[in-house]
């Protein structure tokens, strides 16, 4: 007779709250505690740990965090116990600061969000950083791909499945008569069929785009435009046509041919390497 296998209980945040400060305590931070409660805690779990941790302890585990760990390791967990809303604001923050500047990484987490994930985004970030999503992106980016941006994060775009066909067919002429067909590109198209449609509407405009002209709309964008714009655009088309290529682990080895575990472990070290191992977890 087969034996009853029971659910594990759920994580009690009041008693991860113990034992985080406890590793924080001993002689020296116990990393190797720290790392497996919070690597195999949710979202919402890790907010609780810090409410409860706030309560006994009346500071910040992120206080607490930035003054125990250092270097990447603390870094990383720092972005990791924000909520996905706040660790994208954070990024996006330091991305568009003149010291840390890095306008493909501000690009890549704009391009890759959902309109309603675009929206709490900006919320955060203003409540953080007392500023405008929109004004940092302004301030710091130029010509088209600063009008894509701000197009983009201003835009409230259907998120839902259903697509006129008509209206992609008009949409992939219009792409075609504004690249291909002309000498130079009329960028307007671009930014308006990329910031004002849906990602399964943009899918079928790349599918109808191939079928009309027999050329993938990827190679259309490499030909046409160039810099941050093309990076910019690309993104949202390969958001569009596969969302799970920005987050799946099993992309990764699709397309660098090995898994992402063993680049973790041959690109990083210690207690940084532990964590990001931890998060991946095993088979990957």
């Amino acid at each position: 007779m087969a034996s009853l296998t029971l659910p594990p209980a759920p994580p009690n945040p009041r008693q991860d709250a113990i034992d985080l400060q406890k590793a924080f305590k001993g002689f020296g931070c116990d990393s190797t505690t720290v790392i497996n409660i919070l690597t195999h805690r949710d979202s919402v779990q890790r907010g609780l740990i810090q409410q409860e941790y706030r309560a006994m302890y009346h500071e910040e585990l992120s206080h607490r965090i930035s003054s125990e760990l250092n270097g990447n390791h603390k870094k990383a967990m720092l972005l990791w116990i924000l909520d996905p809303a706040g660790r994208d604001a954070t990024v996006l923050r330091e991305a568009l600061s003149v010291d840390t500047m890095d306008l493909r990484a501000a690009t890549d987490i704009i391009c890759s969000r959902t309109p309603s994930q675009l929206q709490i985004m900006k919320q955060t970030y203003y409540a953080r950083f007392g500023t405008y999503l929109e004004h940092d992106i302004g301030h710091h980016t130029s010509g088209d791909h600063q009008k894509l941006l701000l197009a983009y994060v201003g835009i409230p775009r259907y998120e839902g499945p259903e697509v006129d066909p008509t209206i992609v067919t008009h949409d992939a002429k219009d792409l075609y008569k504004a690249g291909e067909k002309r000498l130079g590109t009329d960028e307007k198209t671009f930014i308006r069929v990329f910031t004002e449609r849906s990602w399964a509407h943009l899918a079928s405009v790349s599918s109808a785009y191939h079928h009309m002209y027999d050329r993938k709309l990827e190679k259309v964008i490499k030909s046409e435009t160039s810099g941050n714009f093309e990076f910019a655009l690309l993104a949202i088309l390969r958001c569009a046509e596969n969302p799970a290529k920005y987050f799946a682990k099993a992309e990764y080895f699709k397309k660098y041919k090995k898994p992402l575990a063993e680049a973790i472990h041959s690109e990083t070290s210690g207690n940084y390497r532990t964590f990001l191992l931890s998060l991946v977890g095993p088979g990957h």
